[in-house]
Order: structure tokens, then C-alpha cells, then sequence
């Protein structure tokens, strides 16, 4: 469905408002120190693999807990392209970016593992601020524009795990260098938001502060985010909520690429 059309006439569901609501709910005090980094565009996408802990950000053994602070201000940044971009980019980057029906067209989703996983939900919007956190906003600010935002809600087969993927699309590649490296170098500070499963899911909400799995992959124009937890905010299973965000992850990216590079594609 598109942004801002779920719900009832009279109390419309808001999933960007709905989750910015429980993370402010369940912020947690903490300091985060950001300096000034440059980005350059690789030609292949790249993994953001670091797996950080929720109290110091430090690399650690445990799935992140999901924090949030609105006051950091973002450092400045800057992206240029490399003297060895691709000569093709400028045609690229004149195709449309990615549609929602075109990043998630299926409702059923069957990885090459044989795992299955229901899409429950959809949001989509120009306004890309609304899906991210202030400090990632902030950041994108400093570019050309974000032309389109566009998540999906993933549960699995048990419908235990909440997996949100996002495809964040920009007007230059370089502006999808600078964004990939801020989420890289930190991705509690600089994320897109996690989707509430809708009511009409019959899915839980995860409790707020609970741990998840944040990975990212970037194509010629576009960030590819997603969000993994379990649904009733277990910290156990890291292993297997790994797999699943991940597997998940590189579906869709492997559908954004091949779009971008004008192959279709499909999910």
C-alpha cells in the first residue's frame, strides 16, 4: 500500500509516526562522538557487516539494541565520485528511481535456502526524513535530495522475527556513498526507521528498546537497509536473526541492482 493510507478513515495508521512514537518512548541516554568522513562511490555494492552493542557501540557478541537521539547534530560531509566511475553512471542515474511495486512486488517471498517470509506491510514516501532518524535526515540534507523512501514489513514462516527492509534512493550516487558511510560508521546514530506491523498483521509490537540486527548494502543511487528483531524482543537467536535480515537484505538489494543496471528483476 502507499504512505499514509492504512488504517481506518477516522484513526489513519502512520507507520513512520507509530515508530518515531515508541522510540521516544523507549530512548535511552546515551553519547554518540561523530567526525567528519568522505565517502567514495564504488562501483559494487558494499556490505556494512559490524555488529555493535547496544550500551557503548563497540563491536561485541550481542545483537544491538535500537536507540535514537535527536539532539546529536550531524557532522559535515561530503561525497565526491571516483576518477574511475563507470563512463555509463550518467544513464543510470537518468532512469527513474525504483517504484514500490518494483522493489517488493511480491507478497510471498522464498529465499534460495528454501526459507519463506510474509511481506505484512508497505509504506512508501517522497519525504524521506519521515522514514529515518533526525541525524540521517540531517545528513541527507547536506546532499542533492532523497527522491523516494520505501520500506517493507518481513515476518517469517513461524511469524517470530519483524525484518523491515528499506530502499532509500537519491538524486546522485555520490549523496548514496555519503549516506551508506555515515550508517556504516554508525548504524544506531544513522538509521531508517523500523516498520509496527499494522493491526491487521495479528503481529506483536516489538517492545521498545529491544535488541536487532542492522545491516545495510548500497547500489549505483540507492541505500538497501534492513532492520531485523525478534517480535517479542527476545535477545536470543542471534545467529538465526542474522541470517534472516541478511538473506532478506540481499534479495532486495539484488533487485534494486538489477533494476538500477535496467535488468528488471523481481522479488
Amino acid at each position: 500500500m502507499t504512505f499514509g493510507d492504512q488504517g481506518t478513515p477516522y484513526e489513519p495508521y502512520d507507520p513512520w509516526a507509530a515508530e518515531r512514537e515508541r522510540v521516544r518512548k523507549a530512548r535511552r541516554a546515551r553519547s554518540a562522538a561523530a567526525a567528519a568522513v568522505g565517502v567514495l562511490l564504488v562501483a559494487a555494492a558494499g556490505a556494512g557487516m559490524v555488529l555493535y552493542s547496544g550500551g557503548d557501540g563497540q563491536g561485541g557478541g550481542a545483537v544491538a539494541k535500537t536507540s535514537a537521539s535527536p539532539r546529536a547534530a550531524a557532522p559535515s560531509v561530503s561525497a565526491v565520485l571516483p576518477s574511475d566511475a563507470p563512463s555509463s553512471l550518467p544513464s543510470l542515474l537518468a532512469r527513474p528511481v525504483i517504484r514500490p511495486e518494483q522493489a517488493f512486488p511480491s507478497k510471498s517471498v522464498r529465499l534460495k535456502d528454501g526459507s519463506r517470509y510474509e511481506r505484512v506491510d508497505l509504506a512508501t514516501t517522497t519525504e524521506c526524513g519521515r522514514g529515518m532518524s533526525q541525524q540521517l535526515a540531517a545528513v541527507v540534507q547536506q546532499g542533492k535530495g532523497c527522491l523516494r523512501l520505501t520500506a517493507a514489513l518481513f515476518t517469517d514462516a513461524d511469524r517470530r522475527s519483524q525484518i523491515t527492509v528499506t530502499v532509500v534512493s537519491f538524486r546522485r550516487a555520490e549523496d548514496s556513498g555519503m549516506v551508506f558511510g555515515m550508517a556504516s560508521m554508525d548504524p544506531l546514530t544513522y538509521q531508517v526507521v523500523s516498520l509496527d506491523p499494522p493491526p491487521q498483521a495479528g503481529l506483536p509490537t516489538v517492545p521498545p528498546g529491544s535488541a536487532g540486527v542492522f545491516r545495510r548494502l548500497m547500489t549505483v543511487r540507492s541505500v538497501v537497509f534492513a532492520n531485523g528483531q525478534w517480535g517479542d524482543g527476545s535477545e536470543t537467536r542471534e545467529a538465526a536473526l542474522t541470517k534472516e535480515t541478511e538473506g532478506l537484505l540481499k534479495r532486495v538489494n539484488d533487485t534494486v541492482v538489477a533494476y538500477e543496471q535496467g535488468k528488471g528483476g523481481s522479488l
